[in-house]
């Protein structure tokens, strides 16, 4: 029987006892549990990996509770969908009836008006958002819609999940049970899906695609049937975040072999040249910072010659800055010191006037009522400085820079110990 429907699709599980893994979430003592039992469902959004079944705990929740489903991609929907979708959400909807559920998959693509669109929908309760993502919502999805939803992470799945899905699809699917699938090993199969059930799957798919006669599954026949990892990079999965992450700690602890290693690995997985130079400007202010400013500049140029030059040739500057940095002093005084000094003004309930010395005065009656009196313009005193007070009342000799242990912030604290005679 041959069937151009993907193994994966013919899997899909129908009802929640069909479903493998997310036991923190659909487990007996899981939110999702609950949600069924209670019909009560607030706006959500699933975040994790692929392939751990986000669209299809989407699916199984309307399903149980019977209600509407609308489903948009973000890949291929803008504006005037979303507004499509809605008005067909408030003509479904009868007196005192629970909202359909709109499912958005990769809402992370959405932009910021797609995004402000659903706002009123949700706040309303014309729909009942469920948002699917890879991405971190905390950064990909706008505060107002955000705070309106619930967030769910999935992980990746365990072996023994695999091992169930597999056993599930080798038993039931019926091209499987027509090809004779035979298991022997599952080490490869497992390392190449990695935690990925889709991706599983596809390797089945693949397998039965390239086999003539019985389908035999042993770690030989896995590798040599896909020829290389294809799980090395995935730019658009939790493999994108693993590498990049590796790269930046590498760069930080002052490893260039490492730096450079995971800087080949997103290449080669076709990594977004403008995303790696975007990391690299941030890594010289956040951790190199001071005590080198002219890795930010390096990055800087980096920034710009990647943009002009493209790949293939765009991999030298970013491989310079990356030893670069690397092998450069660190400090991170500035990040810690704009860090401190966000919390406190973030907790800081009192009204603290500017002081008037240092005001501006474009008016008349500004400067009639004592707005820049005072003032001292450094240049006109000995060294450029002029001892005075910038700081609100109250807070005289609050402290939020201090310069960190190397050569050029050692001088640097020198300077504002001898200018301030121990104030900061």
């Amino acid at each position: 029987m041959q069937t151009n429907i993907p193994l994966a699709e013919r899997l899909r599980p129908a009802a929640f006892g069909d479903y493998i893994g997310q036991e923190h979430l659909v487990g007996k003592d899981g939110v999702f549990k609950r949600f069924i039992e209670s019909g009560n469902v607030p706006s959500f959004i699933l975040w994790g990996p692929p392939g751990v079944g986000k669209t299809t705990l989407a699916r199984l929740v309307a399903t149980a509770l019977d209600r509407p489903f609308f489903t948009l991609s973000a890949i291929n929907s803008g504006v005037k969908d979303v507004r499509d979708v809605i008005e067909k959400a408030k003509q479904q909807r009868f007196f005192n009836t629970p909202s359909p559920f709109l499912f958005i998959d990769e809402i992370h693509r959405f932009n910021k008006s797609q995004q402000d669109s659903l706002l009123g929908a949700v706040e309303q309760g014309i729909v009942t958002l469920i948002g699917a993502t890879t991405e971190n919502p905390s950064f990909e999805v706008i505060s107002p819609l955000l705070s309106r939803c619930q967030v769910y992470v999935l992980k990746s799945l365990e072996d023994s999940d695999l091992q169930t899905l597999l056993d599930r699809a080798v038993a039931q699917d019926t091209v499987l049970k027509e090809k004779g699938v035979q298991v022997e090993e599952t080490k490869a199969l497992f390392t190449f899906a990695g935690g990925d059930a889709r991706k599983l799957l596809n390797i089945l798919d693949i397998l039965c695609n390239a086999t003539e006669g019985p389908v035999v599954i042993n770690d030989r026949n896995v590798t040599e049937c896909l020829q290389q990892n294809i799980a090395l990079y995935d730019k658009n999965g939790e493999q994108h975040y693993d590498v990049i992450s590796a790269f930046i700690k590498s760069v930080r602890g002052s490893d260039p072999n490492a730096a450079i290693y995971y800087l080949a690995r997103m290449l080669a997985g076709g990594e977004d040249p403008k995303f790696i130079a975007r990391r690299l400007v941030i890594l010289a202010a956040e951790d190199i910072g001071l005590a080198n400013p002219n890795g930010l500049l390096l990055a800087n140029a980096c920034f710009d010659t990647v943009h002009k030059i493209g790949m293939p040739e765009a991999r030298i500057p970013l491989a310079e800055t990356t030893i670069y940095l690397a092998t450069s002093p660190k400090s991170n005084s500035a990040y810690a010191a704009i860090g401190e000094a966000l919390n406190f003004v973030n907790r800081d309930t009192t009204n603290r006037p500017v002081p008037l010395h240092i005001r501006n005065a474009p008016t008349k009656l500004m400067k009639n009522i004592g707005y820049g009196e005072g003032y001292k313009y450094a240049h006109e005193y000995a060294g450029n400085f002029a001892e005075q007070e910038f700081m609100p009342e109250g807070l005289e000799g609050k402290r939020f820079y201090s310069p960190a242990d190397n050569p050029k912030e050692r001088e640097l604290g020198q300077r504002i110990e001898k200018l301030w005679k121990g104030k900061y």
